[in-house]
C-alpha cells in the first residue's frame, strides 16, 4: 500500500513538472481576421467589387420604392374620384407591386449575404496559409482570432495581423 502511494506521488510529481514546463514554453499569437480582410490588397479589391454590386442593387430598389410611392400617392389623390372597380384594380396593382418590391429586397439581401460569404471563402485559404507560415516560423503553439472571440485582454506584442497583411499582399 505504501509503495503504491509512493509510486502515485512520484507519477503526480512528474506529470505536474512536465505540464508546468510545457505551459511555460507555449507561445500564443493573436490575429484580427476582420482587419486582415479589410486592409489587405485582395480584401480591398473584393470590398470594392462588393460595394459596386451593392450600389447597383440599391439603385434598383430605390427605383421600385419611387414607383410604389407614386402609385400610393395616386391612389390617395384620385381614390375618391375613381369608381369602385377602378379603385380596386389600382389597389390590387399596388399590392402586387408591394409584394414584388418585398421579394426584390429579400432576394437582394440574400444575394449580398451570399457574395459576402463567397468573398470570405475566397480569401480565407490564402490568409490561413500565411498565418500558419508565420506561426510556424515564430514558434506559436496557438493562434486566436480576436475579431471573432471576445478576449478581455491579450498581449499586443503577440498580435501579428500586420505581418499577415504584408505577407498576404506579397503572395497575392
Amino acid at each position: 500500500m505504501k509503495k503504491s502511494i509512493y509510486l502515485m506521488t512520484i507519477i503526480a510529481f512528474f506529470v505536474l513538472a512536465w505540464s508546468g514546463s510545457s505551459f511555460a514554453a507555449d507561445k500564443i499569437g493573436f490575429i484580427n481576421l476582420q482587419e486582415i480582410m479589410q486592409n489587405s490588397n485582395a480584401g480591398k479589391k473584393a470590398a470594392e467589387d462588393f460595394k459596386k454590386f451593392y450600389e447597383k442593387e440599391t439603385l434598383e430598389i430605390k427605383a421600385a420604392e419611387k414607383e410604389l410611392k407614386k402609385m400610393k400617392e395616386e391612389l390617395e389623390k384620385q381614390g375618391s374620384l375613381m369608381t369602385q372597380s377602378s379603385r380596386s384594380e389600382k389597389e390590387a396593382a399596388y399590392q402586387k407591386k408591394m409584394r414584388d418590391y418585398q421579394l426584390l429586397v429579400n432576394d437582394t439581401n440574400e444575394e449580398l449575404k451570399k457574395r459576402d460569404q463567397e468573398m470570405t471563402q475566397k480569401l480565407m485559404p490564402g490568409i490561413i496559409k500565411v498565418v500558419r507560415s508565420i506561426a510556424e516560423k515564430e514558434k506559436y503553439t496557438l493562434v486566436i482570432d480576436v475579431a471573432t472571440m471576445p478576449i478581455p485582454y491579450y498581449a499586443k506584442e503577440n498580435e501579428f495581423s500586420k505581418k499577415v497583411i504584408e505577407e498576404f499582399n506579397k503572395v497575392k
